[in-house]
């Protein structure tokens, strides 16, 4: 029997993407694919969404979703599988990012707009389009979480089960108590075990309590945020729903990101062609004006935030220049942490160079150049760019943490004696440690034979969604045979 699954998200690649989830949502259709998985995916009608759908058919419409009209159209997520766009201009139709105005600042109305992009995705679930039926609603971080609050107080019942999938607990979609009226809840859902969290209404937790399955991006994670350090405030409620909350490490597409085919790149190449790889670190130099050097080129490919650590690698920067390193730097965040990374470039022109903003192709071109990729998270539910790392025979240097900790294995003596390492962790995600597991990897990149070794083990890792497709479609079969 085919699963049929509703997905929505606040963005999918190739339509909209901000970070990982959009990755992650955009993978998932062809992934459970070959697990009897029918995936459809719901997103909100931004501009550039509805510019990519060619002759879209209004499949619903409402008078009414919490205020105002809107309309459901169809298309396709790339061109294979089925998509579904909320149309509401009020909500979605202006300049600026998804969650942000053109000054960064958050939309007033996030809680309106996600809220009624939640309760379209539930009354989906709950059957209001004449042959559309859904079998599972699976709701992503806390701008979709709300589907399943949703679907849990609809009025029509339904046996649609609903999954709420945990990218990033620190991001919860926390509001004033005010907006709760405007929700279109019954008044039960006022409750401690409701949508009420520390006297306002929380987006991702009313989704928590709601949910038949809580999953996380990776199973450490799904450990970590049992605890008060991880948890964000959420621990209690994490540890009450205990057995319902699974980890599924994230997969990578490997029609997106194959160095073998990868059109971003200088020259392509493969494990067994790693003579070619020298190609994209020369562009990489141009692209950031360095200049060629013996020692190791690093990479930064990252949100500039606390989170990321990134005020601990700014600590970094001179020692690691004097150790013989390089820094090629993409990324946006934190004004302070932009204008500490350009200082740092100023005084190490030809040895840091830093370009504020994201731009995919550069993205690609860095992990097929640059030797390794820093990534000193405090917290990292999964992580992306580290598996982007590991198959292009960038050697990522991370924090034992989250998702990292889950895909990345150590280069200490024994794991390379066994030719099974794959990259250098760190414990604790401090000046002192970084700069040590920095000097381990310029110590390690000194002898070529066996830098070569850890690229190629981990290029020969299996970070494709075809495991993580076949948990997902196991756990949609459990939730619905229970």
């Amino acid at each position: 029997m085919t699963i049929a699954v509703l997905s929505v998200a606040s963005e999918a690649y190739p339509l909209v993407k901000t970070g990982g989830l959009a990755d992650v949502v955009g993978a998932l259709p062809a992934a459970l694919a070959p697990h009897g998985v029918a995936v459809t995916t719901l997103l909100p009608g931004y501009p550039a969404v509805l510019a990519t759908l060619r002759k879209p058919r209004a499949l619903h419409r409402w008078n009414d979703l919490l205020g105002g009209p809107a309309r459901l159209l169809t298309g396709t997520l790339d061109g294979t599988h089925p998509l579904l766009v909320l149309e509401a201009p009020r909500l979605f139709a202006r300049e600026g990012g998804l969650y942000t105005d053109a000054l960064g600042r958050d939309w007033d109305d996030n809680w309106h707009r996600f809220a009624a992009l939640s309760r379209a995705a539930a009354d989906l679930a709950a059957g209001a389009v004449r042959g559309r039926h859904f079998d599972i609603l699976h709701a992503h971080d806390w701008q979709a979480s709300f589907a399943a609050t949703y679907l849990r107080y609809h009025p029509v019942e339904t046996k649609a089960k609903s999954v709420v999938t945990i990218h990033n607990l620190a991001f919860q979609g926390r509001f004033d108590a005010s907006v709760f009226p405007a929700l279109g809840l019954p008044g039960e859902a006022w409750a401690i075990d409701g949508v009420e969290y520390y006297g306002g209404v929380g987006l991702l937790k009313g989704g928590l309590e709601a949910a038949d399955a809580i999953t996380t991006v990776s199973p450490t994670y799904a450990r970590e945020i049992f605890e008060p350090a991880f948890g964000m405030g959420l621990e209690g409620l994490i540890a009450a729903r205990g057995g319902r909350v699974h980890g599924i490490v994230n997969g990578i597409d490997p029609a997106v990101w194959n160095p073998a085919v990868d059109r971003a790149l200088a020259a392509r190449f493969t494990e067994r062609s790693l003579g070619r790889r020298p190609a994209n670190k020369r562009a990489v130099e141009i692209a950031f004006g360095l200049e060629p050097g013996d020692g190791p080129l690093f990479t930064v490919i990252s949100r500039l935030t606390w989170q990321k650590g990134m005020d601990v690698l700014g600590e970094c920067i001179d020692s690691l220049v004097a150790m013989g390193g390089r820094l090629a730097l993409l990324g946006s965040g934190d004004a302070a942490l932009e204008h500490a990374f350009r200082l740092a470039a100023d005084r190490h022109p030809g040895r840091i160079g830093v370009r504020i903003g994201y731009d995919e192709p550069l993205s690609h071109l860095l992990q097929g150049g640059a030797d390794a990729i820093l990534i000193p998270s405090r917290f990292e539910p999964c992580g992306l760019t580290q598996l982007y790392g590991l198959a292009y025979g960038c050697v990522p240097v991370v924090a034992r943490t989250g998702g990292l900790a889950d895909t990345v294995i150590d280069a200490n003596t024994a794991a390379l004696d066994a030719g099974v390492a794959t990259g250098i962790q760190f414990n604790h995600v401090a000046a002192d440690a970084l700069t040590t597991a920095i000097g381990r990897a310029v110590s390690l990149y000194a002898d070529r034979e066996r830098w070569a070794m850890v690229q190629r083990r981990g290029m020969r890792a299996d970070f494709s969604w075809a495991k993580s497709g076949r948990r997902y479609a196991s756990l949609y079969r459990e939730l619905l045979s229970a």
